[in-house]
């Protein structure tokens, strides 16, 4: 059974910084893709970024692209999400996920495993 635990999240001010972390639990945690998602009040979870088994290819969403960054490090079983320049549209439960295969991918269907997120919410 694979567990994937969020920590990171908090209140910030618009413009504020916040590193979210994934930790898994597993072994052979640099196999597989991983990627966060986010889910606002009243709307529907949404990808934000997503990185490969071995850090070589990292796909964002268009509205955070230039100000997240996704990071892993695979031998301590940890994915990142390094937050700059916050806007309150940035405010949601953001949660990690692990697919079943190397690659990342926008949709949310090809996520097997789910951590239990973490809250992040921006002042304007």
């Amino acid at each position: 059974q694979v567990q994937l635990v969020e920590s990171g999240g908090g209140l910030v001010q618009a413009g504020g910084t916040l590193r979210l972390s994934c930790a898994a639990a597993g072994r052979v945690f640099g196999n597989f893709g991983m990627a966060w998602f986010r889910q606002a009040p009243g709307k529907a979870r949404e990808f934000v970024a997503g990185i490969s088994g071995g850090s070589q290819d990292k796909d964002y969403a268009y509205s955070v692209k230039g100000r997240f960054t996704i990071s892993r490090d695979n031998d301590k079983n940890r994915m990142y999400l390094q937050m700059n320049n916050l806007h309150p549209g940035d405010t949601a439960v953001y949660y990690c996920a692990r697919s079943l295969l190397y690659s990342t991918s926008r949709r949310e269907g090809a996520w097997y495993y789910w951590g239990q997120g973490t809250q992040v919410t921006v002042s304007s």
